[in-house]
């Protein structure tokens, strides 16, 4: 298939266009390297470098793709709740170009990259697709609110989506054919490496009283490997006849701060010097997928998301 990679410089595009050009695929990435990097991109496949929001160079993108991999998006949850606008324009306008393009191109098969945040707060540890859809930040509701754009474009104009909810992507690819660190990321790995390479003199962790065995946070973390496999059988599937759906993806094994604070100081061959902190508000005590969905419609699992083999590929590039 001709696809195009709409966000294909970024930290989980990158990979997501490495594993499509393994398998064949015709593939043009699309950005506008706001926080994607020309170190990212593979010699083999063809660059655009443009912005969701300038809806010609969009559509002359499109013209010709059998299909849409769309991952740009902003996704930092307090950058969404101070500036709703910014998030309203990128997120949900950019989409709407993107899905137009398509209706006006031909293009029938889109593979969004939605998120867990969809979610928000749920009263089960272990979440399905059926868990109620509440999210708690405008993040996670610009991500609901393009799925419910793309059921409806499905049902208006026969375009079919698959709508992969990430839980906590981690890791670089193994080969090390993928060099550029993901910017600005403030999740847990990136921040306790920057401790390690010392950026920070210690790792903050805020709480150790939740009702857990070691009292921290647990999280479901999956290698960003392991999802780009997904966004390709999404792809082939939708092309084989599968009807539009939203599936979570994650390990549905959970891993806790401390565990994960463990795992890196065996890794680097040194203690972690860490500083408990008083919880954040809206941090659940435990968040783990039910990946089943997946697993039966795409014939999909993880392969790469052993705790420490994902944080032996994250200190490989630090």
């Amino acid at each position: 298939m001709k696809i195009l990679v709409v966000g294909g410089a970024g930290y989980i595009g990158s990979h997501v266009v490495k594993a499509l050009m393994l398998k064949g695929h015709d593939v043009t990435v699309y950005d506008n390297l706001s926080t994607g990097q020309e170190i990212n991109l593979f010699k083999q496949n063809c660059f655009v470098n443009g912005d969701i929001l300038d809806y010609p160079a969009l559509l002359s993108a499109m013209r010709g793709q059998d299909a849409v991999v769309h991952l740009a998006a902003k996704k930092a949850v307090g950058e969404s709740m101070e500036n709703p606008m910014l998030y309203s324009v990128n997120n949900i306008s950019g989409s709407l170009n993107i899905l137009n393009a398509m209706v006006e191109c031909g293009t029938k098969y889109i593979v969004f990259s939605s998120s867990a945040a969809v979610y928000g707060m749920p009263d089960k540890s272990v979440i399905d697709e059926n868990v109620p859809l509440n999210p708690i930040n405008y993040y996670g509701f610009t991500k609901l609110e393009i799925e419910k754009f793309m059921g409806w474009y499905d049902r208006l104009k026969g375009i079919k989506f698959v709508a992969l909810r990430y839980f906590n992507a981690v890791g670089y690819d193994a080969d090390g054919d993928i060099r550029g660190k993901e910017l600005n990321s403030q999740n847990l790995l990136p921040i306790i490496m920057e401790v390690v390479s010392g950026k920070r003199d210690k790792l903050k962790i805020f709480g150790n009283d939740y009702s857990t065995p070691d009292g921290t946070c647990i999280r479901d973390y999956i290698h960003v490997s392991d999802l780009a496999s997904a966004h390709v059988l999404a792809l082939e599937k939708l092309a084989q006849g599968m009807e539009s759906q939203s599936l979570n993806l994650g390990t549905e094994k959970g891993t806790s701060v401390l565990e994960m604070v463990a795992a890196c100081s065996s890794v680097v061959g040194h203690e972690i010097p860490v500083e408990f902190a008083p919880r954040r508000a809206g941090d659940p005590a435990v968040l783990v997928a039910s990946a089943n969905k997946a697993r039966k419609l795409l014939g999909w699992s993880p392969k790469y998301s052993d705790i420490k083999d994902i944080v032996r590929t994250v200190y490989a590039i630090n």
